[in-house]
């Protein structure tokens, strides 16, 4: 019994060595993270910047896995390229031993009377907990950063709480695990396989080295009995951030992850090649190989193990790249997404100092949102009738697209801003930001209708024959007024925008139309629950879609007419309860065109097998 009750205090200690360091972390993080992210958006293609770079994030966040994850996201969203990102991987895999430099701390031995004493483990990790409860509790309240500090205390403070009981537990168990790392002082494959693979179930390379530094404070490890355990940490370490990264990512961020493999790979490969050489070459003598290690040489280890690999291999990170692009999964070309990127690169900030300029760029990235925009819905509408996981991949892929030029487009007109000094382009400013958003939302839109399909497809529901007529009818006259809508704004014609509304108004109706005959339906129980939901949030993602082109249509309107500016609500109320001969015979049309449709098309399922002839009706 002593000996499960001995696992389960090093597991209890485990638990709070990761909390710890995932506190610490998150706190890091927090303090930093928007520097933190600028920073790595602007290294230089230097690999050399990109390493030192690597290693200070790493260093601060306390974690290779976070650094190389947030390095995908970053050239994923088109902030770094494929090749600036080589030198991050490298310097992440060395930034990550810095947490077993502050493992070795344990080592301390100290007097009570000496100052060295105040850094040993467990006297530090109590005033790191003292000092972080009272700017959490007492401070945190009057300083936003004091609280971010004392989490950053709490967590370091746990984290040595966690090994410190580790430690007692390690004690408990000398004699079996002692055994344990000294079988691999003759198998060093069983080694390795065991370091990658208990790297992989904890999923943190620092809390495996922190567990053979507890072990080493304890019991003393060998140099030969747990190199090769480290060096399985490694490679661990690598496989579990690429499985992480590899969802979801396309082909330059799969290159990222194959970097992170590759390097690691190449890496144990030469520190095992050179260690096997000098140690039969004679240089490498017993005093070293079975050199027993206490945390601070596993801690030199660690980190030898990790900096010399990235010190030689980094002339080299080119053909690394390389490497990583032949084995990556090629990708077909997409004329679309290179028009845009292109676009993005043009947003050119030497500009800004002549806003006419500056916004006739930022005009045209809107104008191609407008086009992404209105390619997501119509791609969206043809998923309910034909689904296909290729059109899906590319529907979600737009919708990153679109997140991505509305940011760039809104932080380039607002940056444009203090250079502004004409009214019109004063006006041109305001409307390019209306835009932008009404595009962004309608590609949202989008994606939320996506998601209600996707729900019907995955579940293996569908809508009524009679249903999908209806919403066949809907989708036709949001796209006709999405399309209306994009043809006005790359036009800039106001008489195009004129006729949004109209449509817009046809389209209000139409849907509380179909509301009340999905109702009908639902009361006859013609149609079950779950479509019935999909059902209605499509109608109602419909509706906010029309709403969203005609506010584009009136800022549109707006921008040369000063009756309307600043009243656009005002002026739709209106518009509804007049007369204009213009705005009625749009308003008359639309509505002969959609009603006409839906009217022919019966309430229910039993309404249409009224309608339909019986068989021999149609025989003479």
């Amino acid at each position: 019994m002593k000996a499960f009750y001995n696992v389960i205090f090093l597991l209890g200690g485990l638990g709070m060595f990761l909390y710890g360091m995932r506190v610490m972390g998150d706190g890091l993080k927090s303090s930093s993270g928007g520097a933190m992210k600028a920073a790595l958006a602007r290294v230089t293609t230097r690999p050399v910047m990109g390493f030192l770079l690597g290693v200070l994030v790493t260093c601060m966040i306390q974690s290779s896995t976070a650094t190389i994850v947030l390095t995908v996201g970053l050239v994923g969203a088109g902030f770094l390229t494929f090749k600036q990102s080589v030198g991050i991987v490298f310097g992440a895999n060395v930034g990550t031993a810095i947490t077993a430099q502050i493992i070795r701390l344990m080592d301390v031995d100290a007097g009570a009377d000496s100052i060295m004493n105040f850094f040993k483990s467990d006297n530090l990790a109590s005033v790191a907990l003292i000092i972080g409860i009272i700017l959490i509790m007492f401070v945190g309240n009057r300083k936003r950063g004091a609280a971010t500090a004392g989490t950053i205390l709490m967590g370091f403070g746990v984290l040595f709480m966690g090994l410190m009981n580790m430690s007692t537990a390690v004690s408990g168990m000398g004699d079996r695990l002692s055994s344990f790392l000294v079988s691999f002082e003759n198998n060093y494959f069983l080694g390795f396989l065991a370091g990658v693979g208990v790297t992989g179930i904890i999923q943190s390379s620092s809390a495996v080295v922190g567990i053979i530094q507890t072990i080493a404070s304890s019991v003393g490890v060998t140099f030969c009995g747990i190199f090769t355990v480290i060096i399985g940490v490694n490679i661990g370490d690598c496989l579990t951030t690429f499985l992480v990264c590899r969802i979801g990512a396309r082909s330059e961020q799969i290159k990222v992850c194959l970097v992170h493999v590759i390097y690691n790979v190449i890496a144990a490969v030469l520190i095992i090649a050179v260690l096997f050489t000098l140690r039969l070459s004679g240089v490498l003598g017993d005093d070293i190989w079975y050199r027993t290690l206490r945390s601070g040489g596993v801690a030199n280890v660690h980190g030898l193990f990790r900096l010399v690999p990235a010190v030689v291999l980094l002339p080299f990170s080119g053909m690394i790249a390389r490497l990583a692009e032949r084995f990556a999964p090629r990708q077909e070309a997409d004329a679309e997404t290179d028009d845009i990127e292109k676009n993005l690169r043009e947003l050119d900030m030497h500009l800004i100092t002549n806003p006419r300029l500056a916004l006739e760029e930022s005009g045209h990235l809107i104008g191609h949102m407008a086009d992404v925009a209105a390619k997501s819905y119509n791609a969206t509408t043809k998923q309910l009738f034909e689904y296909r996981d290729k059109r899906a991949s590319k529907i979600a892929s737009r919708e990153e697209l679109l997140d991505r030029m509305a940011d760039a487009s809104n932080k380039y007109i607002v940056a444009v801003s203090s250079h502004v000094r004409l009214e019109t382009d004063n006006r041109t400013q305001s409307y390019q930001i209306h835009a932008l958003t009404c595009f962004e939302r309608i590609g949202d839109l989008a994606v939320n209708i996506h998601e209600s399909i996707t729900n019907l497809h995955e579940s293996g529901q569908s809508f009524s024959e009679v249903a999908l007529k209806e919403m066949q009818v809907a989708f036709d006259a949001v796209r006709d007024i999405v399309s209306l809508s994009v043809e006005a704004y790359h036009s800039d014609s106001a008489g195009l925008a004129k006729r949004v509304e109209p449509l817009e108004e046809v389209i209000d109706e139409l849907i509380e139309d179909m509301r009340s005959r999905h109702v009908y339906r639902m009361t006859h129980n013609e149609c079950n629950a779950l479509a019935g939901i999909e059902y209605q949030n499509m109608l109602g993602n419909l509706e906010r879609i029309s709403d969203q082109c005609s506010d584009l249509a009136v800022y549109m309107l707006s921008r040369n007419d000063e009756s309307i500016q600043g009243k656009e609500h005002l002026y739709i109320h209106n518009l509804h309860h007049s007369n204009d001969a213009v705005y009625m015979k749009e308003f008359r049309g639309n509505y002969e065109k959609y009603f006409g449709r839906i009217n022919s098309i019966p309430v229910s399922r039993a309404d249409m097998e009224k309608a339909a002839p019986l068989p021999g009706d149609h025989e003479e």
